[in-house]
């Protein structure tokens, strides 16, 4: 229950477009791409109204890879960069990578839910934050920010010049209406950049293909240095199946988000019998749960969970320290009795 990833096929249209081009050994260098704007633009207008700019997309091998040479191409060593968490851990790595310094505007809990925390957002950004990576949805909480929520970022973030880099890799994942970054506001599309893939909700992660995109001159210009050399780093084949994901696989998607709210509620079932100590929270997207075990008063709960009931879940304090120590994720894209048996062995441990 451990890495992000699912335990169903691939959609039929990816299979075959791959098939396809290994049938007719079209697996060199990716070239060109005018498929991946037209594809993206209808399925972001019709599942979110977003209209975007399709000339205005730029290749990357994942969405790590675009983050790094973003964040490499505006920032300096030392420069500070915001992430809220508890969120997905690869962020302090891409930071580390660019030599920059993470600054925290820890998500806040309001009843059973995680949200943003605007003020704390707002301190950050005084005390001279250049970027924010801002995970929407949040991973590993499932949390959809509100428009409201992002045009108040959006506002601060052209108060105090801040480069907003919006990850909505999980955002086909999401069961409430989703609001992209650059649709909120005038002032989101003057601070923003997305980056996302199908690789996420399609569950294609191994087929290496996302990309970046941006919805203003202004923001086209600050990442003007950005490498010529992204588009070639990207896989062919991930690359055309972004564009069969987007233009095929929509029904897919519906049953795999129908699935997964299944699974969550069975999660819930089995949490509330077998580990009455446990909390969930409320999510509205992802298929990661964030699991409070601080019940039951076990130090480092991932490491016993995984010696003694041999489950792998995500241990809390990779999404943001030693403050989430008591916390886990875990992975719900698989079957309902594997659900149940990993929450039984689970349990088998942690109650005795």
């Amino acid at each position: 229950m451990h890495v992000a990833e699912m335990d169903y096929e691939v959609a039929a249209p990816i299979r075959e477009k791959l098939l396809e081009m290994v049938a007719a050994s079209d697996i060199g260098y990716l070239g060109a791409l005018p498929e991946l704007g037209p594809a993206f633009e209808g399925f972001s207008l019709e599942r979110w109204g977003w209209q975007i700019d399709p000339n205005q997309i730029k290749m990357a091998t994942d969405v790590g890879v675009a983050a790094t040479e973003i964040l490499r191409s505006v920032t300096r060593p030392g420069d500070k960069v915001l992430i809220n968490t508890p969120v997905y851990s690869s962020f302090f790595g891409w930071i580390k990578e660019v030599e920059c310094e993470v600054a925290d505007a820890p998500l806040s809990l309001e009843g059973d839910r995680w949200q943003l925390d605007l003020a704390a957002i707002e301190d950050q950004f005084r005390d001279g934050v250049k970027v924010y990576m801002l995970c929407s949805p949040q991973n590993p909480v499932g949390t959809v920010h509100t428009a409201k929520e992002l045009a108040e970022v959006a506002r601060l973030a052209k108060e105090y010049g801040v480069l907003v880099i919006s990850d909505e890799i999980h955002a086909p994942l999401s069961w409430v209406p989703f609001t992209p970054y650059l649709m909120v506001s005038d002032d989101a599309v003057q601070t923003g950049v997305t980056i996302t893939s199908s690789s996420k909700a399609w569950n294609t992660a191994g087929l290496k293909a996302g990309f970046a995109i941006t919805q203003s001159e202004a923001v086209r210009i600050r990442l003007k240095n950005l490498p010529d050399a992204m588009q070639w780093r990207s896989s062919i084949l991930g690359a055309f199946s972004m564009v069969a994901a987007y233009s095929q696989g929509q029904d897919w998607l519906d049953q795999t988000v129908a699935t997964l709210q299944e699974n969550l509620s069975h999660l819930h079932q089995e949490v509330a019998t077998q580990l009455p100590k446990a909390r969930l929270f409320e999510m509205e997207a992802t298929y990661l749960a964030w699991v409070d075990l601080n019940g039951y008063r076990v130090a480092n709960p991932q490491q016993v969970i995984l010696d003694e009931g041999r489950v792998g879940v995500v241990p809390g304090q990779d999404h943001g320290g030693e403050q989430y120590q008591g916390y886990i994720r875990f992975n719900f894209a698989t079957s309902k009795p594997r659900i149940t048996e990993a929450v039984r062995r689970i349990a088998s441990v942690l109650e005795g």
